[in-house]
């Protein structure tokens, strides 16, 4: 079996195999679509095609939508012409529940694959005739948070956003820069109204979305390059809005396991391919059954139907509570503490982590005993209930190939929300006392014996990739393990970084504590699992 339109013709084959094929016309879709546009979604990757394809694909099958999407690659163009293209805009999602019940579906709710490459006079010139129809309604993206970033880290602009802003909307080269040509070009057309929907999993993500291209309106009309009435198009919400949204799904990079599996049932195309741009893709892809997505209610165009597929529209103070809830408590913070424990203790799977007595311990813990006295209720989702499932059901899955080493990727930066602003909450508090907190704690020391690169037999291993690494790394370099403290002059100016912690953790009543727990997890050999089972035992 291949993952072509024409091979779907023969339905027999796919039912063998178990495989659940669309249930719509798809070439009546695709003609809709054509004909009057209603979904435009940027960033093709692994996300994409798990759950929001897969979202539309489900109200076309039941007959509520008759539109596709039209799915645009602005990065990695590769992924266009070596996936999307050659398997007509098919995919396979595999589906991994953790009662061992797997589930296949072949996605095929993408009307169209463009690039967005302003070079690429065919495709930019589709895209702009779409951003001019009155049809489209909405506009998504899953182009990672640092897809809306405009800066390097010094503060500059990156060249290519410093050259847009010069050049103006005719030929742009980055990201952003291309998004706002398109609705400049929209603007110049009747300026219909439009959503413009981040589903990138970071916090206010729709206010990121919106000052990208708020920028860029600003530039332009500055330097007399677009209408100055582009700028008010943006800044009105009742034409252009930009609501903010929360996503939870894991879809980690396709499992070699599960391509074995599609192998054996008959199915080919499973070879996976990295792009010139180190883009991991393949015709399938393999998520967990849970999933979530929460938008504030703010269309101004209208939107498909996506609540008759499970997405919950709300207010924007809601987005934020669910969002507060999921990334400071529920989830994020207890994925961290098993990608930093898992990594010093030698685990390649998360869900191998959670038969580990200690590990279990440690993010009950940090869940339930430490994180759910503050935790942001956001009244439609309750957090008690959502740490059960994180706990019992989806971080146990064994089918789920996700690894600590990627969940350990830019720790540095997701440090700050995911502990910061639980202590911030204990320090705010009437009764409650940071003293309190135990564990918290002992994960953020385990992160600084993380950075040294040698888990707990005392073996290298490589850091996952951290934009901090590079400062931190010398700041660790004369620290050895068995070497005794104190380790104060070491841990002062780390511990003391508001950047990494969101606060200074001796000014918290915390530094002593992780100094503290540092000095344990470094005693030997064996330290970081005589640490946690001693704690935990006690705590």
């Amino acid at each position: 079996m291949h993952l072509t339109d024409q091979e779907l013709t023969n339905k027999a084959q796919w039912e063998d195999a178990g495989i659940v094929l669309p249930r719509f016309d798809r070439a009546a879709m695709i003609a809709a679509t054509a004909a009057a546009p209603t979904w435009v979604h940027f960033g093709a990757g692994n996300i994409f095609r798990a759950f929001p394809a897969a979202l539309q694909q489900q109200l076309l099958d039941e007959g509520i939508e008759s539109k596709g999407i039209i799915v645009v690659e602005g990065y990695d163009y590769e992924i266009i012409d070596r996936m999307c293209l050659p398997h007509d805009n098919l995919s396979l999602l595999v589906t991994l529940k953790s009662d061992g019940a797997i589930e296949k579906t072949v996605i095929g709710s993408i009307a169209l694959a463009l690039r967005a490459d302003s070079g690429n006079a065919a495709d930019f010139g589709r895209l702009k005739e779409i951003f001019r129809a009155p049809s489209l309604q909405m506009v998504s993206f899953t182009i990672t948070e640092k897809g809306y970033s405009l800066v390097r880290s010094n503060g500059e602009y990156l060249p290519d956003v410093a050259e847009d802003f010069q050049n103006g909307p005719a030929a742009p080269k980055s990201y952003i820069g291309k998004l706002a040509a398109l609705c400049y070009e929209r603007y110049r057309n009747a300026a219909p109204p439009l959503a413009l929907v981040s589903m990138d999993n970071c916090s206010h993500n729709g206010t990121k979305l919106y000052e990208a291209v708020h920028a860029f309106a600003e530039q332009w009309t500055q330097n007399g390059l677009a209408d100055r009435g582009f700028l008010a198009y943006i800044e009105d919400p009742s034409r252009v809005s930009f609501p903010w949204s929360m996503i939870d799904k894991i879809t980690p990079r396709p499992d070699d396991s599960v391509k074995a599996m599609l192998e054996a049932i008959g199915f080919e195309d499973t070879a996976g391919e990295v792009t010139a741009k180190n883009t991991y893709v393949a015709p399938f892809v393999n998520a967990e059954e849970a999933q979530y997505l929460v938008i504030e209610d703010a269309f101004p165009a209208g939107r498909p139907a996506l609540e008759k597929a499970g997405v919950i529209f709300t207010t924007r103070e809601t987005v934020d509570k669910v969002e507060k809830m999921k990334v400071c408590t529920c989830l994020n913070p207890l994925h961290t503490a098993l990608a930093i424990f898992g990594c010093l203790l030698g685990y390649t799977k998360i869900s191998a982590e959670m038969k580990d007595a200690d590990l279990v311990k440690l993010v009950e813990a940090v869940g339930y005993r430490e994180g759910l006295p503050v935790v942001v209720d956001p009244d439609i989702i309750a957090p008690a209930a959502f740490i059960d499932e994180v706990l019992k059901v989806r971080v146990p899955n064994p089918f789920m190939p996700d690894t600590p080493q990627r969940i350990a990727t830019d720790t540095s930066q997701k440090l700050p929300i995911r502990f910061g602003e639980t202590i911030k909450a204990y320090l705010a508090s009437d009764t409650l006392k940071v003293s309190d907190l135990k564990f918290i704690p002992l994960v953020l020391a385990g992160w600084v014996r993380y950075l040294l690169g040698i888990d707990d037999a005392g073996k290298e291993f490589t850091v996952s990739p951290d934009p901090m690494y590079d400062t931190l790394a010398p700041l660790l370099a004369g620290v050895k393990l068995g070497q005794g403290g104190p380790f104060h002059a070491v841990l002062e100016p780390i511990l003391s970084n508001e950047k990494i912690f969101a606060v200074n953790l001796y000014e918290a009543g915390l530094g002593q504590t992780v100094e503290d727990y540092f000095a344990e997890l470094m005693a030997g050999p064996g330290a970081v699992r005589a640490t946690l089972h001693r704690h935990l035992a006690n705590g």
